[in-house]
């Protein structure tokens, strides 16, 4: 019986040590751009065109988040969400740099909005130090290891949406975009909740023609087609199609500030739009971040919370 006992232990133990077949597979580790080269401990170092300067600077990639985290967000705002922004802010530009190349010579990336995320340096405190120090070097990852879009939007109306109806997005649809409730806080302006605003037909019409439709007036406009998340995906306007994503922004994303419209309605002379959320909609609402840190979420939980079948991965 104990040479049974023994063997049988035997066995179990080499299973156990050739691995389950029912053990999740380890997430492939993403690689970094053979041109960017790292410093002494592994970080990444990258040429950034700084606009303020109008120069090419060499800084290491958590330098560089630093800066689009004290853009993107208050830095007085809840440590967690901070470092969410953080996780979103790395994996963007990780992603950006293997695929990529800035419209600045010389540089892997800008600190122009037009081309990547927003940046301020002036506003880097020791909270956001501290928030990309604690979350070094973590990215957003698929099952396969690939690095995902990381999308993200200030407040969300209610619902997040797919990339399709919130950003007009043309190629099959990413696995891991999601509509779920935003959660946004409370505390957050009323203006990012919710908008007004009345175009003059000339106005309109010209944000029409700039991103490919062509009607003659205003007299006749609805909502041809919603998205799951109730966004406006397609308006009719004198019987002519027009994307809803492309012309929020021909008009101005802080003036049209979402798609997910309650109102629209014209004069003939005026277009009445009202809606909720601000921005496309897309990924992660920062005031859901801000909402989900202070319910105790931590900055890894919130990274996740708005994307479905995504891992977070330690790349240096």
């Amino acid at each position: 019986m104990k040479l049974l006992s023994l063997l049988v232990s035997c066995i179990l133990l080499t299973a156990c040590a050739a691995g389950s077949p029912d053990a999740p597979s380890p997430t492939p580790q993403p690689s970094l751009p053979v041109n960017i080269t790292t410093g002494e401990d592994g970080t990444p170092a990258l040429s950034v065109y700084v606009t303020s300067r109008d120069t090419v600077t060499t800084m290491d990639i958590e330098t560089y988040v630093m800066g689009v985290v004290a853009g993107e967000m208050k830095n007085d705002w809840p440590m967690e969400a901070l470092k969410a922004q953080a996780i979103l802010a790395r994996t963007f530009v990780v992603r950006f740099v293997s695929e990529k190349e800035s419209m600045y010579e010389g540089a892997d990336i800008s600190t122009d909005i037009a081309e990547a995320q927003a940046y301020n340096e002036e506003n880097i405190n020791d909270r956001i130090r501290q928030a990309v120090e604690e979350t070094e070097g973590l990215v957003l990852v698929t099952a396969s290891g690939t690095l995902p879009y990381t999308w993200f939007h200030a407040h969300s109306g209610g619902m997040t949406a797919l990339a399709r109806e919130g950003l007009g997005w043309k190629d099959v649809e990413p696995s891991y975009t999601l509509v779920t409730q935003g959660l946004d806080s409370d505390d957050a302006p009323a203006e990012a909740k919710f908008w007004a605003v009345d175009f003059p037909a000339d106005v309109f019409l010209a944000a029409c023609r700039k991103v490919g439709a062509d009607p003659q007036s205003i007299s006749n406009i609805s909502i041809l087609e919603k998205g799951d998340s109730g966004r406006a995906v397609t308006l009719m306007v004198d019987g002519e199609k027009v994307p809803a994503a492309e012309l929020r922004i021909a008009l101005g994303s802080t003036v049209m500030r979402s798609t997910l419209l309650t109102e629209l309605s014209s004069d003939g002379k005026t277009v009445h739009m009202e809606g909720r959320g601000y921005g496309h909609g897309v990924g992660m609402p920062q005031w859901g971040a801000y909402a989900l840190a202070q319910d105790g979420l931590t900055g890894e939980d919130i990274a996740l919370h708005y994307y479905s079948g995504l891992q977070i991965v330690k790349m240096w």
